[in-house]
């Protein structure tokens, strides 16, 4: 049973009151969704009802071309056997009265009358602002509520995936400027729509854009203590308490239950946070706390997980120059599972030329190690990459950046000592002009 089903440190629902509906659905698309995903595509018109019956609003508020994504959107769900409409509610839609539609009866009574609600990618701000001006509710958004609360679908992909929690990153494409403090509301951070449970926070772009670094500082300051960061071309599909998660890759369980900063340190730091990657097929149980990895993976040997009670002797034998960099976080953990020394430690450490303030010339240092319950599973007959790490700890400090060079760690300690150029990925690709 221990290959199969392994209890997790995250069991918040008993401590913290989780209140959680037991039919209504939440689809969180990490973004980038291809229209080949079968899978995913296919998961949204089984939740809302199968082929025939599944009745989907497909809103494109958040788009640049809402015409021409909604219409795409459209195709794919009739495509997997779903009756989809698009709701012109859009303030870039063209031609369109923005108020007059979103006030509009029939267009309401239509989105009542769905079983799904689809929200298309584009600019979340876009989203909150014109259903929620002013943090209040609009009539289309009540709506929306209703479909959601007597047990119907909402999705959400890359901007409609961001909305799904309390709080939301509204324009934060600056992982490291978040690091470093920046994270003002209104700006950086938002309200989102809430779908989710309300202690439950979901990011998307996950793994390609490094957003591990956006998201634990946020986590800490909005008083989160789960999260789940979904990767691109993938989804979480969050029923009551299950999680299942479904696509061309995965996402980041994040528990910060026995988190904790050092507070002699001004700049953001954590303390034994607990990551687990959660891959196509793996189930994640939010009262319980139990996470089943697909069928057709096997655990690694539990002899070749080194346990918090051994101490580590050898030298640091992994280090990254980006942890920011596409995917790494999950490299980090792999390579962890076997590491000799038990821990595998990483930077994060873009400078901006010409930067001289001191907290722009600050930099990271990710120490990623083994405790008890770490494990993996791999799938012995199938792709390499289809793996299921849990409960890895994980600290952050912050180091000082010299004026001549980013840092570089010694081996065995957390100071500077030498120029490291970023490493394939490192480029600062979340300033691109990228839906969100």
């Amino acid at each position: 049973m221990l290959s199969r089903l392994l209890r997790t440190p995250v069991l918040l629902l008993a401590v913290c009151g989780w209140h959680l509906a037991q039919a209504q659905t939440a689809v969180v698309i990490g973004g980038n969704l291809r229209f080949d995903n079968d899978e995913v595509w296919q998961r949204i018109v089984d939740e809302a009802g199968g082929a025939g019956k599944a009745r989907v609003a497909v809103l494109a508020t958040a788009s640049a071309a809402p015409e021409q994504s909604a219409n795409a959107i459209v195709q794919v769900l009739q495509k997997h056997g779903a009756s989809a409409e698009h709701i012109p509610v859009a303030p870039r839609l063209e031609g369109a009265d923005l108020q007059k539609n979103l006030n509009d009866p029939a267009l309401i009574a239509k989105i009542r009358g769905a079983n799904a609600v689809f929200f298309s990618g584009g600019a979340q701000g876009l989203i909150v602002d014109t259903f929620q001006p002013g943090g209040k509710n609009t009539a289309m958004l009540d709506a929306i509520w209703d479909v959601y609360r007597r047990g119907g679908v909402v999705a959400g992909t890359s901007a409609g995936a961001a909305i799904m929690s309390r709080t939301m990153f509204r324009d934060a494409l600056d992982v490291m400027g978040v690091m470093r403090g920046q994270m003002r509301d209104g700006h950086e951070i938002d309200r989102g729509l809430g779908f989710v449970t309300d202690r439950l926070f979901v990011d998307q772009h996950f793994l390609k854009r490094g957003r591990i670094g956006r998201m634990l500082p946020l986590m800490m300051a909005q008083g989160y203590r789960l999260g789940l960061g979904i990767e691109e071309n993938s989804a979480a599909v969050i029923r009551g308490p299950s999680v299942d998660i479904i696509g061309a890759r995965g996402a980041l369980l994040v528990d910060l239950r026995s988190a904790r900063t050092d507070p002699s340190l001004t700049m953001f730091n954590v303390q034994d946070a607990r990551l687990s990657y959660l891959d196509n097929g793996d189930h994640y149980d939010l009262r319980s706390g139990q996470v089943t990895p697909e069928k057709r993976k096997t655990p690694l040997p539990e002899a070749r997980i080194i346990r918090a009670s051994h101490a580590v002797t050898s030298p640091v034998s992994t280090f990254q120059t980006d942890i920011l960099g596409d995917n790494r976080i999950v490299q980090a953990m792999a390579e962890l599972m076997t590491a000799p020394s038990g821990e595998v430690r990483a930077m994060a450490a873009r400078v901006r030329p010409g930067a001289t303030e001191p907290r722009d010339r600050t930099a990271f240092v990710f120490r990623l190690y083994r405790g008890e319950g770490t494990q993996g599973w791999f799938n012995s007959q199938g792709d390499a990459d289809d793996i299921t790490l849990l409960d890895v700890r994980l600290d952050v400090r912050p180091v000082p950046v010299p004026l001549a060079a980013p840092p570089r760690l010694a081996a065995n300690n957390l100071t500077p000592v030498q120029q490291a150029p970023d490493g394939p990925g490192g480029s600062p690709s979340d300033t691109a002009a990228t839906p969100r």
